[in-house]
């Protein structure tokens, strides 16, 4: 489970360091690529969007043609970038060219809504839209990224650790809904990683 979550989050080194350790080998399937995922996920935390798409194009063709989703949010990290960097003419060129396209879908009208009112501040970062400028909004779009890249070579979109995790809440959950309010507290991870 260790090493899993390790290459699946591109976290290389760790996992050398761990399997020398422990005596383990790696399995093959789970270096396939881990270079150029780490170097993806890494332009993408940067908010070099555009280097992470022409990198994710080579090591996996085709994914961002069949994933509208996460392209808009690449194309759209860019975009927030170009006004974080005070650029507003660049990201108005780029919105029109780039983005416009994805105002046809109804589902993107409301995002694409909110980036472009990101220009009308002198500072975005007052803006009621301040989480789009987040690192936590670059951090959801890498990992939703490097999901989609394992996805594509066919392996785990998530680590076993993370399924564990994410099957136990779903069984306290339940086991709470179950036996009535009183019972277990709801699961934290934080909570749980504390003790």
């Amino acid at each position: 489970m260790v090493l899993s979550y390790l290459m699946h989050n591109c976290f290389k080194e760790t996992a050398e360091t761990f399997l020398s350790s422990t005596g383990l080998k790696l399995p093959v399937d789970y270096s396939v690529n881990v270079d150029k995922r780490k170097a993806i996920f890494n332009f993408v935390l940067e908010g070099n969007a555009l280097k992470a798409i022409e990198l994710t194009e080579e090591l996996a063709p085709n994914l961002l043609e069949n994933d509208m989703d996460l392209h808009f949010d690449l194309l759209s990290l860019h975009f927030i970038e170009l006004v974080r960097s005070r650029k507003c003419t660049e990201a108005l060129e780029f919105g029109q060219k780039k983005l416009t396209s994805f105002g046809k879908v109804p589902k993107y009208v409301e995002k694409l809504e909110d980036f472009m009112a990101l220009l009308a501040y002198e500072e975005p970062e007052k803006s009621p839209m301040f989480h789009l400028l987040s690192p936590e909004y670059r951090q959801n779009v890498a990992d939703s990224l490097n999901r989609a890249v394992l996805a594509h070579a066919n392996l785990p979109a998530y680590s076993s650790l993370e399924r564990v995790v994410q099957q136990a809440t779903v069984v306290r959950q339940y086991l709470q809904q179950e036996v009535g309010k009183d019972s277990y507290p709801p699961f934290s991870l934080k909570a749980f990683l504390s003790k």
